[in-house]
């Protein structure tokens, strides 16, 4: 099948957040919008299919996912990952973030130290601190456009405070970075020593380029399975976040029922139904539209990547492993990171993540999304290409 990925949908008026808030939120409202992770393109044939007859039976009462989802995504964590689930491992939950921050409750108290490594996605150490545990930082090393692990520090942050959970970015948002094997079982062999649980965020597992390959953390052995939870969605793959489902993978049957009562607490029970439609579609059929989906993404990323160097090439492109987010560091400038922000969104009129959003060590970057048809991602490099000289 063909699929238009260069076609234009227009989102404004349908509550996209990445749309519709810009004057909400104290931004241009003419300004070309390349900042929150979700697709500009609408999810695959088979999944638009599947939630249009559902809609069409009319009935959407308290539901359940039944066993076409349960193999479909079995099959694709087997066939994509080397990944073999059991249905009773499987804690669906609204989203990712939702689904850690339960995790955060469960297995720690107010005051103890919880280790990411930043720069990294906001929301880990957003959620840390608005629960009132103590956000512990393993910075990344950026060395020659490639982010690397500082494992010294990694153990001695985990023996100096104490620390009982790490959440792991992987692949990581938003360097770029799909962590080798090898690196994971560093981390694991750490973790294992000081009695660390991990939860390893995998949302933008699918999406991988090149050589690159995902190692779900929970294959690294049987221990680091039993002591690790893997959360995973059909959101970025298939654009589905406004559908509120993930599929959160704990195999350890104590942990797992540590998990389901905190996530009890909030009342939240039974899951979207139209969400368990989608993730079952996308799982079962949606194959040949995110393969596609994929490739023309990667091609995005390589004409930004071009673009930058012939029309900009002060402004360095850290292309990503994994994920459709490119990592742009302006560095090479003298500008001030409060500058470089100001020229983007307000001379160019174009809305980026300020890099500062992931932790101070993301100064004078900006994160932009190359999920998007080419001639908007065009257009949004050559307005930033023209402000920066």
């Amino acid at each position: 099948m063909n699929f238009e990925f260069d076609k234009i949908t227009d989102r404004t008026h349908t509550n996209a957040i990445k749309y519709d808030l810009a004057k909400e939120r104290g931004k241009p409202e003419d300004a070309l919008s390349l900042w929150v992770a979700d697709m500009d393109f609408p999810t695959a044939p088979c999944i638009q299919k599947a939630l249009s007859e559902k809609a069409l039976h009319g009935i959407y009462g308290y539901s359940r996912p039944d066993e076409r989802y349960y193999s479909a995504l079995k099959n694709w964590f087997k066939k994509r990952h080397n990944f073999e689930v059991e249905n009773q491992w499987i804690v669906n939950t609204p989203g990712v973030v939702f689904a850690i921050a339960a995790a955060i409750k469960a297995f720690t108290k107010e005051g103890d130290g919880v280790l990411i490594q930043k720069p990294v996605y906001y929301p880990f150490f957003n959620t840390i601190k608005n629960l009132d545990r103590k956000v512990v930082n393993n910075p990344l090393v950026l060395e020659n456009g490639h982010y690397e692990i500082d494992f010294e520090d990694f153990e001695k942050k985990i023996i100096s405070e104490n620390v009982k959970l790490f959440i792991l970015c992987s692949p990581h948002n938003p360097g770029g970075r799909v962590w080798t094997k090898t690196e994971l079982e560093k981390l694991w062999t750490i973790c294992k020593k000081h009695n660390v649980l991990v939860i390893s965020d995998e949302i933008h597992s699918d999406i991988i380029f090149g050589e690159n390959k995902h190692t779900v953390f929970g294959t690294l052995s049987d221990e680091a399975l039993e002591n690790s939870i893997i959360c995973t969605s059909p959101s970025k793959s298939f654009n589905l976040a406004g559908l509120q489902f993930s599929n959160i993978f704990v195999a350890n049957d104590k942990l797992r029922k540590q998990l389901k009562k905190e996530i009890e607490k909030t009342g939240y029970d039974e899951p979207s139904l139209m969400g368990i439609v989608a993730a079952t579609s996308a799982y079962s059929d949606g194959e040949q539209w995110f393969d596609a989906a994929k490739d023309y993404i990667w091609q995005n990323i390589q004409f930004a990547k071009k673009y930058i160097e012939e029309n900009a090439p002060k402004i360095k492109a850290i292309i990503p492993e994994g994920s459709y987010l490119l990592w742009l560091d302006f560095s090479g400038f003298e500008f001030s990171d409060e500058e470089i922000n100001v020229r983007i969104l307000n001379k160019a009129k174009v809305w980026l993540d300020n890099g500062t959003m992931f932790g101070s060590e993301g100064a004078k970057f900006q994160r932009i999304n190359c999920a998007t048809p080419r001639s908007i991602l065009e257009e949004a490099l050559k307005r930033i290409c023209s402000v920066m000289v």
